[in-house]
């Protein structure tokens, strides 16, 4: 896979999780890095600075809200401003909340549409020009399998990563004849932080190692045994944004241990 020396990439929510490994992967690749997230200012510094040094690349910190569309804008002008077009987007901010939908806090609700649906829709409009008069793009969005299957209790997950899925295909039809893809991955359980304090408490209840407990609790999710990792997740979204994937559009690529293969 070639490097990506010269691109310019936005990695939305990626100061944790899966946005980070992606960043990670994308800065080892040589992109110039503009990361954003909730830090505040020191460990955002603090952050661009390691991976900076790292990677020998630039990064840049680029704060906003995503769930106001004029900060968006803010945001990218900003960022064309300072770099130009984008060459790589990748819309992977997202909220979760779990509750029965007679339950479900309204409030919660619109804040989850704004960023997990909405905000990709914004990032997409305003880059997607820039794009198209480079004659080279790469947009990936970071669904999960809930954008091809429902779970009780998610409704606001489950509707918006279905309409991430079906945005992604949309807009990869528009731009088929063009140098810029659209495509979205959709990751099955991953072993994230906040997953790991699930498998933690459940060692400690039931007087497990980590190991045991850790394979108790994917078991009854993935058929495979195993969590999908932050980094597998980062090489699959590099290799969608590399020159070798410029035929792949409007894909909505599983990795999830074969649970949707069920």
């Amino acid at each position: 896979m070639e490097g990506m020396q010269g691109k310019v990439a936005l990695i939305t929510g990626s100061t944790s999780g899966i946005g980070l490994a992606v960043a990670h992967a994308l800065g080892e690749a040589g992109a110039t890095l503009v990361i954003n997230g909730l830090l505040g200012a020191a460990e955002a510094n603090a952050l661009c600075k390691q991976l900076a040094g790292q990677y020998q690349t630039e990064v840049f910190f680029q704060p906003c809200d995503l769930r106001n569309p004029d900060e968006i804008e803010r945001m990218m002008a900003a960022i064309e401003s300072r770099h130009g077009a984008l060459d790589i987007l990748v819309n992977n901010a997202g909220m979760q909340h779990v509750s029965p939908i007679t339950e479900f806090p309204v409030q919660k609700w619109n804040d989850m549409v704004a960023v997990n649906l909405s905000a990709s829709f914004h990032t997409m409009r305003l880059a997607i020009p820039g794009m198209v008069g480079k004659g080279w793009g790469r947009i990936v969005n970071i669904a999960s399998i809930s954008g091809l299957r429902a779970r009780a209790n998610k409704p606001a997950y489950v509707a918006t990563k279905h309409g991430l899925v079906g945005l992604t295909k949309s807009v990869a039809l528009e731009l088929a004849a063009t140098g810029v893809t659209c495509n979205a991955i959709c990751p099955g359980w991953v072993l994230t932080p906040l997953v790991q304090k699930q498998i933690d408490a459940l060692a400690e209840r039931e007087g497990l190692d980590n190991e045991t407990a850790k394979t108790k609790l994917v078991s009854l999710k993935q058929p495979s045994g195993k969590f999908v990792t932050t980094q597998e997740v980062a090489a699959l979204c590099r290799y969608l944004c590399s020159g070798d994937a410029r035929e792949i559009r409007g894909a909505a690529w599983v990795i999830d241990g074969g649970t949707t293969a069920q």
